[in-house]
């Protein structure tokens, strides 16, 4: 019987993980009918049925599950091997591919990046902003950055910057004709705008603390926007109130631009993290990057 390539192996096991072949062709660069063909041969040297196919669905069957099993942990240790390789490279080359969030590639990482790459100029960074807590290791993210509270336990984290703090900031001429908010739940009589987060499949409820007494509130309004700045700007603009990361709002209170409320109900929390898969091999650029941005206080 012929000896299967390790490509086609690889190419089995991408469509196994995404149970899709639209989804595995997209990730491996290639087209939907030539990733079909290699399956298919696939199967056909091993003489063994190792997708299920329907319209709507794809599946391995009992000899792909068990294939996928076998192999999948040795295909993952050789494309690491072969990254590692990376460290005798002269130079650290190479793309990193992080997801994230606007607030955290405003004030973490465009800072530590505008030090850091001019002096690797083989290295590149790509940035995906995306809210939703995606898979980093199915959608081949070398990395992602969130608060600490939302690190999986599977991941090494590292801390990237200081605590961080949220605010309920409003323009004057909103409040001219309203009086100020003295408790959370006064925000529900309030015109406020609603962040829609995709994990959460709705609008997120504004988390609250104080005197260790947690609160959340379901607040309404006219606006729901997708990130935090857009709903500054909405802010600025008198449409609402806001639940914004309080560094962002920062300037426009001290210009007065801005006024906070409920300061004593939105405490610190832990500040945002690096996190990547703990069987990860960092190569030396990926090393370097985390060095870079490694939070020491202050």
């Amino acid at each position: 019987m012929p000896q299967p390539d390790l490509n086609d192996i690889a190419a089995f096991l991408a469509v196994a993980r995404e149970k899709s072949f639209t989804r595995a062709a997209a990730r491996l660069g290639i087209s939907q009918s030539a990733l079909s063909q290699t399956v298919s041969g696939l199967e056909a040297r091993l003489g063994l049925r190792l997708l299920t196919r329907t319209t709507r669905s794809v599946a391995p069957t009992a000899a792909g599950a068990r294939l996928a099993a076998a192999a999948g942990p040795r295909i993952e240790a050789i494309e690491a091997e072969l990254a590692a390789l990376a460290d005798l490279r002269e130079k650290p080359a190479g793309t990193i591919r992080i997801t994230t969030h606007d607030h955290a590639v405003r004030s973490v990482l465009l800072p530590a990046l505008a030090k850091f790459l001019p002096a690797y100029p083989d290295i590149a960074v790509e940035i995906v902003i995306d809210y939703g807590l995606t898979d980093i290791v199915l959608a081949q993210y070398d990395a992602g950055i969130r608060t600490g509270e939302m690190l999986a336990q599977d991941m090494i984290g590292v801390r990237i910057g200081p605590d961080l703090r949220m605010a309920v900031v409003g323009a004057p001429s909103y409040f001219a004709t309203r009086a100020q908010p003295q408790t959370p739940q006064d925000l529900t009589a309030h015109i406020c705008i609603n962040l829609r987060l995709p994990t959460l499949g709705g609008l997120y409820a504004w988390e609250f603390e104080a005197a260790g007494r947690a609160v959340k509130v379901r607040v309404g309004g006219q606006m729901i926007c997708n990130g935090t700045g857009p709903m500054l700007e909405a802010a600025l603009a008198g449409i609402g109130l806001a639940y914004v990361p309080e560094d962002d709002a920062r300037p426009h209170l001290e210009s007065g631009r801005l006024l906070q409320v409920l300061g004593d109900w939105c405490p610190f929390y832990t500040g945002y993290h690096l996190y990547y898969p703990s069987r990860r091999h960092p190569n030396a650029a990926f090393a370097l990057l985390v060095e870079a941005l490694r939070y020491r206080g202050g």
